[in-house]
């Protein structure tokens, strides 16, 4: 692909087909084509470990793959064969099938911090569930949530905070920032929440003793402490991050990795708060996660394979390896290039993301923009710098070059002071605004 001159036509087209059908042209607005440069949205025919191919024909080095839930890579053959091997003995029944115990035996296996676990489809229900477990077991109905983490769910409790609330009525959720026990102090002092959620680390490591302080004060005040693992889970460590920091949670969700693209995600906890959405308990029943396709055969036996490649190939080190390797090779070009104070790489090696700063040192959306366009006319495809196992070093390489280049064209729209001749139309636009 070469730009200026690189229309997607094929792509184009059935953009337009899914704007007609599908309000946003996609199924999450991660996806949407308002987060890629004007004309070059394009759409996906297939993927083989690192590299996806788009409908006009172009192949693509990808990162954030389903935003960072194939970690493993496109159609892993480990994780495809244990699938087709439960797709000949059906997908769902009328009670559970065998494989619905082992899933739950190796997770917990894996995972040692929890001592139950309920599979379902997505992070939202599973977030939602912990919620709703909080509020049970608390008596209480507030919802401290950490403001610095981009999202939880797509239910209200969590979207009623941003700006697209519309349709939402007012919820009752207080926010605290990361990194801060003082503040997150005074929210349970003011507001009694039943609950206290955040990721446990996401662009920054956490400080030293914040996750340990998080769960005394979340004790000391009767609140429940949830950990979002979505993108932790795996990616930090198999036994998510509080395996990694030693600190044990009363609830936690996984998925995004855990099922290497497959429809997977779980809630885990401590079995006296999860039993209250099961048979045994002798407090008022949880309604919780009762799901038809929550337990699909095939999506099971996609997480045990992916647990088992985890924990025999050593996943996890992979991924922080590669992220490594790209992360200074991207610094060393952003030097050279003398853009280091305005494209950065960020975050955990196993899950960077990179910042576009204007002259001023501010995130830029126009020159997002202009980043991302240099990236897929050089066959480069990601929002973000997240890595997948599969990458080679071959990719890496590839992919620091089209940086070093992007970043060459970066100079220049720094130095003229305006990135508008470069970014081809209109700038992408961030998830979360309150008009189109």
């Amino acid at each position: 692909m070469t730009l200026p001159d690189a229309p997607l036509p094929k792509s184009a087209a059935l953009n337009a087909r899914l704007h007609a059908a599908v309000p946003g042209g996609a199924h999450t607005y991660a996806k949407g084509d308002d987060q890629y440069p004007e004309n070059l949205a394009p759409i996906i025919t297939h993927g083989h470990g690192a590299h996806v191919w788009d409908a006009d024909g172009n192949e693509y080095i990808e990162y954030g793959s389903g935003l960072r839930a194939v970690t493993l890579g496109h159609a892993h053959p480990r994780v495809v064969n244990a699938v087709r091997r439960e797709l000949d003995k059906g997908s769902n029944f009328v009670r559970p099938s065998i494989i619905e115990v082992e899933a739950a035996e190796r997770f917990l296996d894996t995972v040692p911090t929890a001592e139950m676990v309920k599979f379902t489809k997505n992070g939202s229900d599973a977030t939602t569930a912990a919620v709703r477990l909080a509020r049970a077991a608390t008596g209480r109905t507030p919802i401290a949530l950490c403001r610095d983490h981009p999202f939880f769910s797509t239910d209200d409790w969590f979207i009623g905070g941003t700006p697209m609330s519309a349709g939402i009525p007012q919820q009752d959720v207080v926010s605290f920032p990361y990194g801060d026990l003082a503040a997150l102090e005074t929210v349970l002092d003011q507001h009694e929440p039943a609950c206290v959620i955040l990721e446990p680390a996401t662009q920054t490591e956490p400080p030293q003793g914040y996750l340990q302080g998080v769960r005394e004060l979340a004790t000391r005040h009767g609140a429940v402490l949830v950990f979002d693992e979505m993108i932790t889970g795996f990616r930090w460590s198999e036994h998510g991050a509080q395996g990694l920091y030693g600190i044990t949670p009363d609830l936690s969700t996984f998925g995004k990795a855990m099922g290497n693209g497959f429809a997977v995600s779980a809630l885990a906890g401590k079995r006296d708060i999860m039993e209250r959405g099961g048979l045994h308990t002798h407090h008022e029943r949880v309604f919780l996660l009762s799901t038809t396709h929550g337990a699909e055969t095939h999506s099971l036996a996609a997480a045990i394979a992916v647990i088992d490649t985890y924990t025999e190939e050593g996943t996890t080190d992979r991924l922080h390896a590669l992220g490594d390797r790209l992360a200074a090779g991207i610094r060393d070009v952003t030097t050279t290039m003398n853009v280091a104070d305005h494209v950065q790489v960020r975050g955990r090696a196993s899950n960077l993301v990179f910042a576009t700063l204007d002259t001023d040192g501010k995130p830029s959306q126009p020159y997002r923009t202009l980043f991302l366009r240099q990236l897929l006319g050089g066959g480069i495809i990601g929002p973000s710098f997240v890595v997948s196992a599969a990458l080679t070093d071959d990719d890496i390489d590839r992919t620091i070059e089209v940086v070093a280049d992007a970043c060459g064209v970066y100079r220049k729209a720094l130095d003229a002071g305006d990135p508008t001749p470069w970014m081809g139309g209109r700038p992408v636009k961030p998830v979360f605004r309150r008009y189109a």
